[in-house]
């Protein structure tokens, strides 16, 4: 299992959004953040082509998203990847708040991150339904670790 390399699991998913919200308020504009959430997606590993398969697809993306997890209830590691430069940036931010957490820690952390460091307000109207899209995949995840 390729888990995010520089994402640290000690402290909650509550504790990560709050990292995410500080990191961002260090820059003065969206042209900044822009290119540190490219920054962020250049760093994902890469995810093999085995695994690109329309099982993996996160429908209602325009660009390409493969989100495959791994795990049970007690600990979901995710890994994912995307064409777009900026969709990559915001698997990495998804991916440090909700990989290695529980499915129960997932379902009870809403992402008042996006809110909180502007990304509803800068995103564009595709990019926001792909990123709904891709917390809906995750959260599916989450709740069929529950499954028997």
């Amino acid at each position: 299992m390729n888990a995010q390399p520089d994402i640290a699991r000690a402290g909650s998913a509550q504790a990560e959004q709050d990292a995410i919200i500080e990191e961002f308020a260090f820059f003065g504009d969206w042209t900044e953040r822009y290119q540190y959430l490219i920054d962020l997606g250049r760093k994902l590993p890469p995810l093999p082509d085995e695994l690109k398969t329309e099982a993996h697809k996160v429908h209602g993306c325009q660009s390409q998203v493969w989100l495959v997890a791994d795990g049970d209830a007690r600990a979901l590691t995710f890994r994912a990847i995307s064409d777009s430069a900026i969709v990559s940036g915001l698997i990495a931010l998804l991916l440090r708040v909700y990989s290695g957490r529980s499915a129960r820690e997932i379902l009870d952390t809403p992402p008042r991150f996006i809110e909180a460091i502007g990304l509803a307000q800068h995103l564009s109207p595709t990019r926001s339904n792909g990123l709904a899209a891709m917390l809906a995949k995750i959260r599916e995840y989450a709740l069929e670790a529950f499954q028997p």
